[in-house]
Protein backbone atom coordinates (compact mmCIF):
# COMPACT_ATOMS: atom_id res chain seq x y z
CA UNK A 1 0.00 0.00 0.00
CA UNK A 2 1.56 3.37 -1.15
CA UNK A 3 2.03 6.19 1.93
CA UNK A 4 -0.36 9.02 2.22
CA UNK A 5 1.32 12.17 0.22
CA UNK A 6 1.50 15.56 1.70
CA UNK A 7 3.78 18.56 0.23
CA UNK A 8 5.12 21.55 2.79
CA UNK A 9 7.55 23.77 2.98
CA UNK A 10 9.95 22.32 5.28
CA UNK A 11 10.05 19.34 7.08
CA UNK A 12 12.13 19.14 10.88
CA UNK A 13 13.03 16.10 12.03
CA UNK A 14 13.38 16.00 15.67
CA UNK A 15 11.54 18.10 18.40
CA UNK A 16 14.90 18.78 21.06
CA UNK A 17 15.68 22.72 21.23
CA UNK A 18 17.42 22.50 17.76
CA UNK A 19 14.28 21.28 15.90
CA UNK A 20 12.03 23.65 17.58
CA UNK A 21 14.46 26.30 17.17
CA UNK A 22 14.69 26.27 13.16
CA UNK A 23 10.99 25.26 13.27
CA UNK A 24 9.68 28.46 15.13
CA UNK A 25 12.12 30.80 13.09
CA UNK A 26 10.76 29.86 9.93
CA UNK A 27 6.83 29.68 10.57
CA UNK A 28 7.63 33.24 11.92
CA UNK A 29 8.64 33.96 8.57
CA UNK A 30 5.49 32.59 7.20
CA UNK A 31 6.72 29.10 5.90
CA UNK A 32 4.75 25.96 6.14
CA UNK A 33 6.68 23.65 8.51
CA UNK A 34 5.95 20.38 9.63
CA UNK A 35 7.86 18.92 12.66
CA UNK A 36 8.00 14.99 13.24
CA UNK A 37 8.70 14.07 16.90
CA UNK A 38 9.41 10.12 17.17
CA UNK A 39 8.76 10.64 21.04
CA UNK A 40 5.67 11.77 23.23
CA UNK A 41 6.88 15.23 25.23
CA UNK A 42 7.86 15.59 27.96
CA UNK A 43 10.57 13.09 27.46
CA UNK A 44 13.81 12.62 29.46
CA UNK A 45 17.21 14.75 27.71
CA UNK A 46 20.50 14.84 29.55
CA UNK A 47 22.24 18.18 28.74
CA UNK A 48 20.79 20.64 31.47
CA UNK A 49 23.19 23.37 32.30
CA UNK A 50 22.37 26.78 29.69
CA UNK A 51 24.39 29.22 28.34
CA UNK A 52 23.22 32.94 28.19
CA UNK A 53 23.17 32.99 24.48
CA UNK A 54 20.49 30.37 24.48
CA UNK A 55 18.54 32.07 27.35
CA UNK A 56 18.54 35.71 26.17
CA UNK A 57 19.35 35.68 22.47
CA UNK A 58 17.33 32.75 20.91
CA UNK A 59 15.30 32.84 23.88
CA UNK A 60 14.14 36.18 23.10
CA UNK A 61 13.71 35.19 19.39
CA UNK A 62 11.64 32.71 19.77
CA UNK A 63 9.55 34.19 22.23
CA UNK A 64 9.56 32.48 25.31
CA UNK A 65 11.45 34.64 27.77
CA UNK A 66 8.84 35.11 30.06
CA UNK A 67 7.81 31.60 29.92
CA UNK A 68 11.39 30.53 30.96
CA UNK A 69 11.23 32.93 34.03
CA UNK A 70 7.99 31.63 34.85
CA UNK A 71 9.53 28.06 34.68
CA UNK A 72 11.57 29.02 38.04
CA UNK A 73 14.67 27.19 36.64
CA UNK A 74 17.95 27.84 39.03
CA UNK A 75 19.61 31.05 38.11
CA UNK A 76 22.62 30.26 37.06
CA UNK A 77 25.52 33.65 37.11
CA UNK A 78 28.38 31.88 36.27
CA UNK A 79 30.78 28.61 37.34
CA UNK A 80 32.94 27.48 39.87
CA UNK A 81 36.27 25.33 39.04
CA UNK A 82 38.36 22.88 40.69
CA UNK A 83 40.83 22.70 37.58
CA UNK A 84 44.21 22.58 36.55
CA UNK A 85 47.32 23.23 39.04
CA UNK A 86 45.24 25.36 41.46
CA UNK A 87 44.13 23.80 44.56
CA UNK A 88 41.73 26.58 45.79
CA UNK A 89 38.55 26.26 43.63
CA UNK A 90 38.02 29.66 41.55
CA UNK A 91 34.72 31.22 40.27
CA UNK A 92 33.57 33.42 37.05
CA UNK A 93 30.73 35.55 36.66
CA UNK A 94 29.18 35.86 33.68
CA UNK A 95 28.28 39.55 33.95
CA UNK A 96 32.22 40.39 33.26
CA UNK A 97 31.56 40.33 30.04
CA UNK A 98 30.43 43.43 27.48
CA UNK A 99 28.10 40.88 25.52
CA UNK A 100 26.15 39.75 28.47
CA UNK A 101 26.56 42.42 31.50
CA UNK A 102 23.12 43.95 33.29
CA UNK A 103 20.08 41.86 33.57
CA UNK A 104 21.14 39.46 30.82
CA UNK A 105 23.98 37.91 33.29
CA UNK A 106 22.52 34.83 33.79
CA UNK A 107 21.29 31.55 32.12
CA UNK A 108 19.53 28.90 34.19
CA UNK A 109 19.77 25.11 34.77
CA UNK A 110 16.95 22.94 33.50
CA UNK A 111 15.36 19.95 33.83
CA UNK A 112 14.92 19.18 30.07
CA UNK A 113 11.81 17.40 30.08
CA UNK A 114 10.40 20.82 30.93
CA UNK A 115 12.60 23.00 29.00
CA UNK A 116 12.31 21.03 25.58
CA UNK A 117 8.41 21.24 25.80
CA UNK A 118 8.41 24.89 26.66
CA UNK A 119 10.04 25.16 22.96
CA UNK A 120 8.09 22.75 21.59
CA UNK A 121 4.43 23.76 22.66
CA UNK A 122 6.37 27.33 21.26
CA UNK A 123 6.53 26.28 17.78
CA UNK A 124 3.03 25.25 17.69
CA UNK A 125 2.19 27.86 18.88
CA UNK A 126 3.78 29.88 16.24
CA UNK A 127 1.83 27.53 13.49
CA UNK A 128 4.59 24.83 13.27
CA UNK A 129 2.53 21.39 12.68
CA UNK A 130 3.90 19.45 15.38
CA UNK A 131 3.86 15.27 14.94
CA UNK A 132 4.72 13.45 18.18
CA UNK A 133 5.17 9.57 18.31
CA UNK A 134 6.24 9.73 14.56
CA UNK A 135 9.29 8.01 13.65
CA UNK A 136 10.75 9.07 10.35
CA UNK A 137 11.85 5.19 8.82
CA UNK A 138 13.32 6.72 5.52
CA UNK A 139 14.34 10.01 3.30
CA UNK A 140 13.32 10.44 0.20
CA UNK A 141 16.09 11.36 -2.45
CA UNK A 142 17.28 11.39 -5.81
CA UNK A 143 20.44 12.14 -7.57
CA UNK A 144 19.71 15.65 -7.24
CA UNK A 145 18.20 16.96 -3.81
CA UNK A 146 16.63 15.32 -0.99
CA UNK A 147 12.61 15.71 -1.20
CA UNK A 148 11.44 14.80 1.69
CA UNK A 149 10.89 12.03 4.70
CA UNK A 150 8.41 8.83 5.16
CA UNK A 151 7.27 8.67 8.52
CA UNK A 152 4.73 6.43 10.57
CA UNK A 153 2.41 7.66 12.67
CA UNK A 154 0.91 6.88 15.95
CA UNK A 155 -1.84 5.04 14.08
CA UNK A 156 0.29 2.58 12.32
CA UNK A 157 0.08 4.54 8.86
CA UNK A 158 2.90 5.14 6.82
CA UNK A 159 2.82 8.85 5.82
CA UNK A 160 5.24 11.14 3.04
CA UNK A 161 5.93 14.42 4.12
CA UNK A 162 7.52 16.34 0.31
CA UNK A 163 8.95 19.57 1.03
CA UNK A 164 11.57 22.05 -0.34
CA UNK A 165 13.76 21.38 3.23
CA UNK A 166 14.33 18.03 5.22
CA UNK A 167 16.11 19.79 8.83
CA UNK A 168 17.70 16.88 10.46
CA UNK A 169 17.25 17.75 14.14
CA UNK A 170 17.06 14.26 15.25
CA UNK A 171 20.10 13.49 17.49
CA UNK A 172 23.19 11.79 17.90
CA UNK A 173 21.58 7.91 17.48
CA UNK A 174 19.46 8.47 14.25
CA UNK A 175 20.92 7.49 10.89
CA UNK A 176 18.94 10.33 9.09
CA UNK A 177 22.07 12.44 8.89
CA UNK A 178 23.39 9.73 6.95
CA UNK A 179 21.66 11.11 4.18
CA UNK A 180 23.78 14.22 3.68
CA UNK A 181 26.83 12.00 2.52
CA UNK A 182 30.04 12.19 3.69
CA UNK A 183 30.86 10.68 7.38
CA UNK A 184 30.49 11.04 11.23
CA UNK A 185 34.24 11.51 12.16
CA UNK A 186 35.23 10.87 16.32
CA UNK A 187 37.89 13.48 17.74
CA UNK A 188 40.78 11.42 19.10
CA UNK A 189 41.02 13.97 21.82
CA UNK A 190 37.81 13.61 23.55
CA UNK A 191 37.74 9.84 23.75
CA UNK A 192 35.86 10.22 26.69
CA UNK A 193 32.77 8.15 28.79
CA UNK A 194 30.31 10.40 30.99
CA UNK A 195 28.40 8.17 33.64
CA UNK A 196 25.66 10.83 35.48
CA UNK A 197 22.56 10.54 37.78
CA UNK A 198 20.80 12.21 40.35
CA UNK A 199 20.90 12.97 43.85
CA UNK A 200 18.21 14.67 46.46
CA UNK A 201 19.45 16.75 49.50
CA UNK A 202 23.12 17.95 48.51
CA UNK A 203 24.36 21.15 49.37
CA UNK A 204 24.73 24.49 47.76
CA UNK A 205 27.11 26.89 47.15
CA UNK A 206 26.35 30.04 49.29
CA UNK A 207 24.01 32.85 47.40
CA UNK A 208 24.17 34.45 45.15
CA UNK A 209 26.17 31.88 43.52
CA UNK A 210 24.21 28.61 44.64
CA UNK A 211 22.69 28.23 40.96
CA UNK A 212 26.29 27.59 39.32
CA UNK A 213 27.52 24.78 37.77
CA UNK A 214 30.39 23.10 39.38
CA UNK A 215 33.50 21.10 37.50
CA UNK A 216 35.72 19.03 39.45
CA UNK A 217 38.55 17.61 38.56
CA UNK A 218 40.32 14.49 39.95
CA UNK A 219 43.13 11.96 38.92
CA UNK A 220 40.86 10.30 36.10
CA UNK A 221 39.03 12.73 34.91
CA UNK A 222 35.90 15.08 35.99
CA UNK A 223 32.50 15.73 37.83
CA UNK A 224 29.73 18.06 37.17
CA UNK A 225 27.46 18.98 39.79
CA UNK A 226 24.49 21.14 38.34
CA UNK A 227 21.62 22.34 40.59
CA UNK A 228 18.27 21.74 38.61
CA UNK A 229 16.09 22.87 42.21
CA UNK A 230 16.86 23.47 45.94
CA UNK A 231 17.28 19.64 46.12
CA UNK A 232 17.54 17.46 43.13
CA UNK A 233 21.46 17.87 41.67
CA UNK A 234 22.55 16.12 38.25
CA UNK A 235 25.76 14.92 39.03
CA UNK A 236 28.03 13.35 36.07
CA UNK A 237 31.72 12.00 35.93
CA UNK A 238 33.47 12.01 32.50
CA UNK A 239 36.58 9.40 32.49
CA UNK A 240 39.07 9.22 29.63
CA UNK A 241 38.57 5.72 27.75
CA UNK A 242 41.25 4.29 29.04
CA UNK A 243 39.30 3.89 32.76
CA UNK A 244 36.40 2.62 31.09
CA UNK A 245 37.25 -0.85 32.47
CA UNK A 246 36.03 0.79 35.80
CA UNK A 247 32.47 0.70 34.69
CA UNK A 248 32.08 -2.54 34.16
CA UNK A 249 29.90 -4.18 37.04
CA UNK A 250 27.89 -1.65 39.76
CA UNK A 251 27.67 1.41 38.22
CA UNK A 252 26.39 2.85 41.27
CA UNK A 253 29.49 1.75 42.83
CA UNK A 254 31.48 3.23 40.25
CA UNK A 255 29.85 6.51 39.98
CA UNK A 256 30.25 6.98 43.84
CA UNK A 257 33.59 6.01 43.66
CA UNK A 258 35.04 8.43 41.33
CA UNK A 259 32.54 11.06 43.82
CA UNK A 260 35.25 9.47 46.73
CA UNK A 261 37.94 11.07 44.75
CA UNK A 262 36.92 14.32 44.56
CA UNK A 263 36.59 15.66 47.59
CA UNK A 264 34.95 19.02 47.08
CA UNK A 265 31.70 16.93 45.69
CA UNK A 266 32.33 14.01 47.90
CA UNK A 267 31.69 17.01 50.64
CA UNK A 268 28.79 18.15 48.66
CA UNK A 269 26.90 15.02 48.26
CA UNK A 270 27.88 13.97 51.95
CA UNK A 271 24.02 14.43 52.88
CA UNK A 272 22.73 13.17 49.80
CA UNK A 273 20.73 10.13 48.57
CA UNK A 274 20.64 8.79 44.64
CA UNK A 275 17.21 9.45 43.15
CA UNK A 276 16.45 5.49 41.99
CA UNK A 277 12.69 5.55 41.12
CA UNK A 278 11.03 7.69 38.39
CA UNK A 279 12.41 9.13 35.35
CA UNK A 280 15.80 10.36 37.28
CA UNK A 281 16.30 7.41 39.27
CA UNK A 282 18.21 5.69 36.06
CA UNK A 283 21.71 5.77 36.01
CA UNK A 284 22.93 6.63 32.20
CA UNK A 285 26.31 6.71 30.26
CA UNK A 286 27.20 7.99 26.99
CA UNK A 287 30.22 7.35 25.22
CA UNK A 288 32.04 8.26 21.80
CA UNK A 289 30.05 11.47 21.83
CA UNK A 290 32.32 14.25 20.17
CA UNK A 291 32.08 14.09 16.55
CA UNK A 292 31.60 16.37 13.47
CA UNK A 293 30.27 14.99 10.55
CA UNK A 294 32.18 16.01 7.11
CA UNK A 295 29.52 17.95 5.92
CA UNK A 296 26.49 19.64 7.12
CA UNK A 297 24.28 19.55 4.12
CA UNK A 298 23.27 18.83 0.73
CA UNK A 299 20.82 20.51 -1.83
CA UNK A 300 17.38 19.95 0.11
CA UNK A 301 18.85 18.67 3.45
CA UNK A 302 20.47 20.48 6.85
CA UNK A 303 22.27 19.13 10.25
CA UNK A 304 20.99 21.10 13.33
CA UNK A 305 22.80 20.21 16.92
CA UNK A 306 23.89 16.78 17.67
CA UNK A 307 22.60 15.53 14.44
CA UNK A 308 25.64 17.54 12.97
CA UNK A 309 28.41 17.50 15.86
CA UNK A 310 29.01 17.34 19.10
CA UNK A 311 32.37 18.11 21.04
CA UNK A 312 32.24 17.43 25.59
CA UNK A 313 29.86 18.93 28.13
CA UNK A 314 32.69 21.07 30.48
CA UNK A 315 31.29 24.12 29.32
CA UNK A 316 27.48 23.44 28.44
CA UNK A 317 27.81 23.53 24.23
CA UNK A 318 25.11 21.04 23.38
CA UNK A 319 22.51 23.09 23.59
CA UNK A 320 24.04 26.33 22.61
CA UNK A 321 25.58 24.82 19.62
CA UNK A 322 21.61 23.46 18.88
CA UNK A 323 20.06 26.44 19.04
CA UNK A 324 22.62 28.68 16.95
CA UNK A 325 22.70 25.86 13.82
CA UNK A 326 18.35 26.47 13.90
CA UNK A 327 18.81 29.80 13.76
CA UNK A 328 22.13 29.39 10.75
CA UNK A 329 19.07 27.21 9.22
CA UNK A 330 16.19 29.28 9.23
CA UNK A 331 18.01 32.22 8.36
CA UNK A 332 19.59 30.18 5.14
CA UNK A 333 16.18 28.36 4.38
CA UNK A 334 14.12 31.33 4.32
CA UNK A 335 16.40 33.34 2.25
CA UNK A 336 16.39 30.29 -0.17
CA UNK A 337 12.63 29.94 -0.25
CA UNK A 338 12.11 34.07 -0.76
CA UNK A 339 14.57 33.72 -3.81
CA UNK A 340 16.90 36.40 -1.94
CA UNK A 341 20.14 34.30 -1.93
CA UNK A 342 21.01 30.81 -4.01
CA UNK A 343 20.90 27.50 -2.39
CA UNK A 344 24.70 26.98 -2.45
CA UNK A 345 25.30 30.60 -0.83
CA UNK A 346 23.18 30.49 1.86
CA UNK A 347 24.11 27.16 2.82
CA UNK A 348 27.92 28.42 2.53
CA UNK A 349 26.86 30.23 5.43
CA UNK A 350 25.63 28.44 7.22
CA UNK A 351 28.22 25.61 7.62
CA UNK A 352 30.96 28.24 7.89
CA UNK A 353 29.40 29.91 10.86
CA UNK A 354 28.24 26.39 12.09
CA UNK A 355 32.11 25.35 11.80
CA UNK A 356 33.27 28.29 13.21
CA UNK A 357 31.18 28.24 16.70
CA UNK A 358 32.39 24.29 16.77
CA UNK A 359 36.42 24.95 15.67
CA UNK A 360 36.68 28.18 18.46
CA UNK A 361 35.05 25.70 21.25
CA UNK A 362 36.92 22.80 20.25
CA UNK A 363 40.39 24.35 20.28
CA UNK A 364 39.73 25.64 23.44
CA UNK A 365 38.26 22.90 25.22
CA UNK A 366 41.60 20.89 24.20
CA UNK A 367 43.97 23.24 26.11
CA UNK A 368 41.52 23.51 29.02
CA UNK A 369 41.74 19.87 29.33
CA UNK A 370 45.79 20.48 29.98
CA UNK A 371 45.36 19.98 34.03
CA UNK A 372 48.73 21.58 34.43
CA UNK A 373 47.76 25.25 33.92
CA UNK A 374 46.33 27.56 35.89
CA UNK A 375 43.48 29.32 35.52
CA UNK A 376 45.19 32.48 33.59
CA UNK A 377 46.07 30.21 30.66
CA UNK A 378 43.04 28.72 30.40
CA UNK A 379 42.38 32.84 29.49
CA UNK A 380 44.64 33.66 27.38
CA UNK A 381 44.36 30.15 25.29
CA UNK A 382 40.43 31.74 25.17
CA UNK A 383 41.99 35.12 23.80
CA UNK A 384 43.62 33.39 21.83
CA UNK A 385 41.34 31.36 19.96
CA UNK A 386 38.75 34.33 19.77
CA UNK A 387 41.37 36.40 18.30
CA UNK A 388 39.28 39.01 20.64
CA UNK A 389 41.16 42.34 21.44
CA UNK A 390 39.99 42.45 24.87
CA UNK A 391 41.64 41.39 28.08
CA UNK A 392 41.89 37.40 28.41
CA UNK A 393 39.13 37.78 30.88
CA UNK A 394 36.55 39.28 29.14
CA UNK A 395 37.41 36.78 26.18
CA UNK A 396 36.95 33.54 28.27
CA UNK A 397 33.54 34.74 29.60
CA UNK A 398 32.20 35.78 26.51
CA UNK A 399 33.51 32.08 24.97
CA UNK A 400 31.87 30.31 27.74
CA UNK A 401 28.98 32.85 27.73
CA UNK A 402 28.19 31.63 23.46
CA UNK A 403 28.20 35.09 22.46
CA UNK A 404 32.06 35.45 21.33
CA UNK A 405 31.14 35.44 17.29
CA UNK A 406 29.53 38.51 17.45
CA UNK A 407 25.95 37.54 16.58
CA UNK A 408 23.96 40.17 17.98
CA UNK A 409 21.45 38.25 17.63
CA UNK A 410 23.11 35.92 20.33
CA UNK A 411 23.52 38.72 22.84
CA UNK A 412 21.39 41.77 24.61
CA UNK A 413 23.23 44.60 25.11
CA UNK A 414 22.83 47.18 27.92
CA UNK A 415 24.56 49.69 29.64
CA UNK A 416 26.41 47.42 32.03
CA UNK A 417 28.76 49.52 34.61
CA UNK A 418 25.91 49.54 37.85
CA UNK A 419 24.94 46.00 37.29
CA UNK A 420 28.66 44.96 37.15
CA UNK A 421 29.30 46.69 40.33
CA UNK A 422 26.62 45.57 41.92
CA UNK A 423 27.98 41.94 41.39
CA UNK A 424 31.39 43.15 42.68
CA UNK A 425 29.65 44.35 46.00
CA UNK A 426 27.66 41.14 46.53
CA UNK A 427 30.26 38.61 45.57
CA UNK A 428 33.97 38.13 46.59
CA UNK A 429 36.15 35.27 48.01
CA UNK A 430 33.70 32.78 49.63
CA UNK A 431 33.30 29.44 51.56
CA UNK A 432 31.75 26.47 50.72
CA UNK A 433 29.17 24.84 52.79
CA UNK A 434 32.83 22.68 54.15
CA UNK A 435 34.52 26.24 55.18
CA UNK A 436 37.09 25.66 52.06
CA UNK A 437 37.76 28.63 50.57
CA UNK A 438 37.20 29.43 47.07
CA UNK A 439 38.57 32.91 44.84
CA UNK A 440 36.20 35.21 43.06
CA UNK A 441 37.51 36.24 39.76
CA UNK A 442 36.66 39.93 40.89
CA UNK A 443 39.11 39.80 43.05
CA UNK A 444 41.97 40.01 40.59
CA UNK A 445 43.48 43.78 38.93
CA UNK A 446 42.25 42.55 35.41
CA UNK A 447 38.85 42.83 36.07
CA UNK A 448 39.14 45.94 37.86
CA UNK A 449 40.53 47.20 34.66
CA UNK A 450 37.82 46.11 33.21
CA UNK A 451 35.05 47.20 35.30
CA UNK A 452 36.27 50.67 33.75
CA UNK A 453 36.56 49.96 30.67
CA UNK A 454 32.67 49.17 31.04
CA UNK A 455 31.67 52.37 31.77
CA UNK A 456 32.31 53.38 27.94
CA UNK A 457 30.21 50.40 26.94
CA UNK A 458 27.56 51.85 24.23
CA UNK A 459 23.71 51.46 25.19
CA UNK A 460 22.06 48.99 22.42
CA UNK A 461 18.26 48.38 22.01
CA UNK A 462 17.11 44.44 22.58
CA UNK A 463 13.31 45.18 21.31
CA UNK A 464 13.62 42.01 18.85
CA UNK A 465 16.10 43.17 15.86
CA UNK A 466 19.31 42.63 15.42
CA UNK A 467 21.47 46.20 14.81
CA UNK A 468 23.90 45.73 11.38
CA UNK A 469 26.45 43.11 11.21
CA UNK A 470 29.68 43.31 9.33
CA UNK A 471 30.05 39.49 7.76
CA UNK A 472 31.47 37.12 9.78
CA UNK A 473 33.50 34.67 6.96
CA UNK A 474 35.61 36.38 4.51
CA UNK A 475 32.88 37.50 1.43
CA UNK A 476 30.03 36.19 3.30
CA UNK A 477 26.24 37.15 4.11
CA UNK A 478 24.64 39.33 7.05
CA UNK A 479 21.85 38.88 9.09
CA UNK A 480 18.97 40.35 8.53
CA UNK A 481 17.90 43.46 10.72
CA UNK A 482 14.82 41.39 12.39
CA UNK A 483 18.00 38.34 12.35
CA UNK A 484 15.67 35.45 10.48
CA UNK A 485 17.16 35.53 7.23
CA UNK A 486 21.00 36.34 4.86
CA UNK A 487 21.27 39.44 3.03
CA UNK A 488 24.09 40.91 0.73
CA UNK A 489 26.28 43.33 3.11
CA UNK A 490 25.36 45.38 0.08
CA UNK A 491 22.07 45.25 0.43
CA UNK A 492 22.11 46.87 3.80
CA UNK A 493 24.32 49.71 2.36
CA UNK A 494 21.96 50.49 0.17
CA UNK A 495 19.41 50.54 2.26
CA UNK A 496 21.09 52.62 5.06
CA UNK A 497 21.12 55.14 2.31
Amino acid sequence: MSPIIENTDVVVVGGGPGGSTVATLLARRGHRVVLLEKETFPRYQIGESLLPSTVHGIGRLLGVTEELEKAAFMVKRGGSFRWGTNPVPWNFLFAIAPELSGPTSYAYQVERMKFDEILLRNAARHGVDVRENGPVTSVVDDAERVRGVRYTGPDGVEREVRASFVVDASGNRSRVHQHVGGERVYSEFFRNIALFGYFEGGKRLPAPDSGNILCAAFDEGWIWYIPLSDTLTSVGAVISREHAARLQGDQEQALLGFVDRCAIVKDFLSGATRVTEGVYGELRTRKDYSYTNSTFHRPGMVLVGDAACFIDPVFSTGVHLATYAGLLAARSISSVLAGDVSEERAFGEFEGRYRREYRVFYEFLSAFYDMQSTEESYFWKARKVTNFSTTDLEAFVSLVGGVHSGENALAAFRDSSGALADAVERTGDMQTPSGERMHHLFGTPVVREVMQEMNNIQVRGVQGTAARELPLLDGGLVPAPDGLSWVEPATLLEEAR
